[in-house]
């Protein structure tokens, strides 16, 4: 068989080929179908959420330690955790920590008086 005659079916055969997978002609250097083809779902993240869901957590527990103060703060948890079910939770949850405190210690010095 003649070379040429080979290599000529084989492209016809590639671009058959390629037309069965949905693709077109494209020309070498341009953006064909292939191109904007959707690309494969990536696993969702969990890491960031997360975190932002901490650091608005903190902003929180530190925005109400500023607004009320620490003794009525204290007080409202130690109400929390004397009730029953999920109040204790919360008052697990909304025990003030080092970053609250620098949180509401920054709103002090940033914002005037309560």
């Amino acid at each position: 068989m003649d070379r040429n005659l080979a290599d000529f079916r084989n492209r016809v055969a590639r671009i058959e080929a390629a037309h069965e997978r949905g693709l077109g002609f494209e020309a070498q250097g341009t953006l064909g179908r292939s191109h904007y083809l959707k690309p494969a779902r990536r696993r969702p993240r969990l890491l960031a959420p997360l975190l932002v869901l901490l650091l608005c957590g903190v902003g929180l527990k530190g925005a109400l330690l500023w607004r009320i103060g620490p003794e009525s703060y204290q007080a409202r948890l130690d109400r929390l955790a004397a009730a029953e079910g999920l109040d204790r939770l919360g008052s697990l949850l909304l025990r003030p920590d080092p970053a609250a405190r620098l949180v509401a210690e920054l709103l002090g010095g940033l914002l005037p008086g309560r």
